[in-house]
């Protein structure tokens, strides 16, 4: 029963079932949006009116339909299609190997015929086909009167390299999901922060206690006035507070502290100080809107009651404010350091930033990348091709066939310059 157990497992046609119901899991993964917030769900799948006729955001949460890739149900796939690919390798595969190895001599003549490509010869050297095998980097054995020969048996090895690289790759699936984690952070520039904010983690992830600073942050403007990339400087630091590393991160260039990434993926502005009668004043800033044309707005009080004042308006990071009167007539812009002449003078002094970082680890991906290039190396050795020469001399008759694995054009021309 054991074995009856695990051939069942080790079939071709057990794994493609577990394949297609991970291949169904993904797509269900992709369809519906992941590790988004219960109200996101509550408005895309209302309990009326519902998705499909039957998906609504209560069967979404109940299923885990909302973090797929890190459910039980679909670890455990994973889990028994790598069982699956494991005992094909040991049960199937390397004994394939282990056969290909051994001398398969053919001792009757009538076997001949069932081979892909055979003829008969007569009055013709032996020495001369052993010859031409010997110049084609054929492995001769040979028992007096019948002759094995093979070549290309590391192409035999290329399927047990692909269940290796299909198995890492979903280990590393596992390890990823089960001990990563994602954070999104909005930091004003020289302030330190702790990774708090997380979106997502698995089951066994430990949070790092890392504090990191950002010293700086700025935005660079092509030609046309839009923005052309955005620049964090980062500082990773001791429990002592001492710096330990510091890059300058921008969008596709995290930055890299013992696997964990900071990404730059957003900004924000927070505020503007300015210097007015010998006192410095600083007021916050509201965003008006939440797509990419991004504007924010600060009032600028005259007078202690706050109800007269001016409106400065900013919509990017290139050194200046609009400011505008309560009628929202423009009076001008003001630049760093410049100082503009309302009911008092004021100086523009500073434009407080903030960056958008996302914090995330993934152990599992250079498990995953591990895995992909023994794929890739699997897919050469599998254009290497695996051929079979037999020979049986009786008297003056020579019986020759072969047999290969694939490229049978190129088999068959290679056979045919042995007996020419």
């Amino acid at each position: 029963m054991k074995q009856k157990f695990l051939r069942v497992i080790a079939d071709l046609r057990f794994a493609i079932i577990i394949l297609l119901l991970i291949s169904v899991c993904s797509i269900i993964g992709t369809v519906i949006e992941q590790d988004q917030s219960i109200q996101t769900y509550k408005l895309n799948y209302p309990l009326v009116n519902q998705v499909f006729g039957f998906l609504s955001w209560d069967i979404i949460i109940k299923f885990g339909l909302d973090h797929v890739y890190k459910t039980w149900w679909f670890l455990s796939l994973i889990l028994v299609f790598g069982i699956s690919l494991i005992t094909c390798t040991f049960l199937q595969q390397v004994p394939s190997v282990k056969i290909a190895r051994r001398c398969q001599f053919l001792r009757i003549p009538n076997q001949f015929s069932r081979l892909k490509v055979s003829t008969l010869l007569n009055n013709f050297s032996l020495s001369k086909i052993l010859t031409r095998l010997k110049q084609s980097e054929y492995s001769i054995f040979q028992q007096k009167n019948i002759i094995y020969c093979y070549k290309g048996l590391v192409g035999r090895i290329a399927p047990i390299v692909v269940h290796f690289s299909m198995i890492l790759i979903l280990a590393g699936t596992i390890i990823g999901a089960l001990f990563g984690f994602k954070a999104q952070e909005i930091i004003p520039k020289t302030e330190t922060f702790h990774i708090q904010n997380i979106l997502n983690n698995g089951q066994l992830t430990i949070i790092p206690n890392i504090s990191t600073r950002v010293n700086d942050f700025w935005i660079t403007y092509n030609k046309q006035k839009t923005i052309s990339q955005f620049y964090s400087d980062i500082s990773v630091l001791n429990d002592q507070g001492k710096e330990i590393k510091r890059t300058t991160s921008f969008v596709n260039s995290p930055l890299i502290y013992n696997g964990i990434y900071y990404y730059q993926t957003d900004w924000n502005l927070i505020g503007l100080r300015f210097h007015s009668s010998n006192q410095i004043f600083e007021y916050p800033l509201i965003n008006l809107l939440s797509n990419q044309n991004k504007v924010w707005l600060t009032w600028i009080p005259t007078n202690k009651t706050f109800n007269e004042g001016f409106i400065g308006i900013i919509d990017n990071l290139q050194g200046y404010c609009s400011i505008y009167n309560d009628t929202g007539l423009f009076l001008g812009n003001i630049e760093l350091n410049e100082t503009l002449s309302l009911n008092e003078p004021i100086s523009l002094l500073e434009i407080i930033s903030s960056t958008g970082l996302q914090v995330k680890t993934d152990p599992g991906i250079p498990i995953i990348y591990t895995g992909f290039f023994f794929l890739m190396i699997s897919t050469l050795i599998s254009y290497i091709t695996y051929s079979q020469v037999w020979i049986i001399q009786e008297g003056k008759t020579i019986f020759v066939g072969g047999n290969t694995t694939r490229a049978i054009f190129e088999f068959e021309l290679e056979f045919f310059k042995f007996i020419k």
